[in-house]
């Protein structure tokens, strides 16, 4: 691991506790128990060598591991995507309650939309915890990430490198660089190479006809 998993100060896990229990009373979280997911959030934060400037949640869903970032990294601004307009409108609550107006940006968009726009080749990591298999999550982040950017995928436990094939992610500019078990199982990847301006493929076509079946 590049660095340690980050901890946050009891008040702030007090807020976020809040307003992680509302956004499960509203069906966006699992049941599994609020700290949990805060931990696992944090897992996270221990494979960056440096806080990025520039991130992005992919899929941002119920707020995790994006709000639990955006307060563990300070100096980062962030953008949550979500294809969900009930999602984004919790999740932009939930920003203001945070006080995290000034550098989270929530945005109503698929992702095979936001690859062709504004955000496209803009991030330095993206992060995602559930959004999808292998080959519809490298698809849809490829095109985000600037050359040198990382994408990090939360992975089931022990996880399996096998699921992110090398010669397969290189038409996207993609390559695995490294898989964790522990504090919580993670895949990197790099993007090395700018993403072909023909993906992401058009919206629901990832998921339908995925690169690889992994």
């Amino acid at each position: 691991m590049p660095g340690g998993t980050r901890s946050l100060p009891p008040e702030v896990i007090t807020r976020l506790t809040d307003v992680l229990t509302e956004s499960q009373h509203r069906g966006f979280l699992g049941p599994r128990p609020i700290a949990s997911q805060i931990e696992h959030s944090l897992g996270f934060t221990a494979i960056a060598s440096a806080v990025p400037t520039q991130a992005l949640d992919l899929g941002s869903g119920g707020g995790v591991p994006g709000l639990v970032l955006a307060m563990a990294w300070s100096e980062t601004s962030w953008v949550f995507l979500d294809g969900s307009s009930k999602r984004t409108e919790f999740l932009t609550e939930a920003v203001a309650l945070l006080d995290l107006s000034d550098r989270v940006s929530v945005v109503t968009e698929r992702a095979e939309v936001a690859g062709r726009g504004e955000l496209r080749a803009s991030q330095d990591l993206i992060v995602a915890r559930g959004f999808g298999p292998p080959a519809v999550t490298a698809e849809c982040s490829a095109p985000l990430l600037r050359v040198g950017g990382v994408l990090v995928v939360a992975e089931p436990p022990g996880g399996a490198p096998g699921r992110w094939p090398a010669s397969e992610l290189g038409v996207l500019g993609l390559v695995p660089v490294t898989h964790w078990s522990e504090p919580i199982a993670l895949q990197l990847l790099r993007q090395y190479a700018p993403c072909p301006d023909r993906y992401p493929r058009r919206v629901g076509i990832p998921s339908k006809r995925p690169l690889f079946s992994h």
